[in-house]
């Protein structure tokens, strides 16, 4: 695995490894365009989400749109525990929200999620951030699901990513 590191402060530092980032550029037309945001902390985390992306990726009901690099970043929360790595994917599909919440639930089973408690140490973790529908930002607010999700622009972890990907999307 080729791997490339760009330190932005102390705390936080960069990694562009295989498909980390990503672009797709064929044109898809499902519906829904979800914006996700990976994290953990146990493991070998840049190995776990290299092969989410993967088996993303052979999973027909999603077509990968573009990824972020892979951000080092100090915990919030709970702070005694390492680093977590931290990216966003972007992904289109037709499945509706609550539908897409049980797929990632499975994916995070699948890649043997361990959480013990809130903010705890994990090895996958997949936040759904925003949800477009035909290009146009929709909401969603139910005990299950929460979109776009709560914290999201304080926290570095999906702020910093996403910005690079705005910045790609620019050029």
């Amino acid at each position: 695995m080729k791997l490339k590191l760009i330190k932005l402060t102390k705390n936080l530092t960069l990694f562009f490894v295989n498909n980390y980032p990503f672009c797709n550029t064929k044109i898809d037309n499902k519906k829904y365009t979800i914006t996700l945001s990976l994290g953990g902390n146990i493991g070998d985390n840049i190995k776990r989400f290299v092969e989410l992306f993967k088996y993303i990726k052979r999973d027909t009901k999603f077509t990968i749109v573009k990824s972020s690099p892979i951000l080092k970043n100090p915990p919030f929360g709970y702070l005694e525990q390492d680093y977590f790595y931290n990216c966003i994917l972007e992904v289109k599909t037709n499945l509706p929200p609550l539908y897409l919440l049980k797929i990632t639930q499975r994916y995070e089973k699948k890649f043997k999620r361990i959480r013990l408690f809130k903010d705890a140490p994990r090895t996958l973790d997949i936040d759904i951030i925003f949800i477009q529908k035909y290009n146009k930002k929709i909401e969603v607010s139910n005990r299950d699901l929460v979109v776009p999700h709560k914290n999201w622009l304080n926290r570095e972890s999906v702020t910093i990513p996403l910005n690079i990907l705005k910045k790609r999307d620019k050029r």
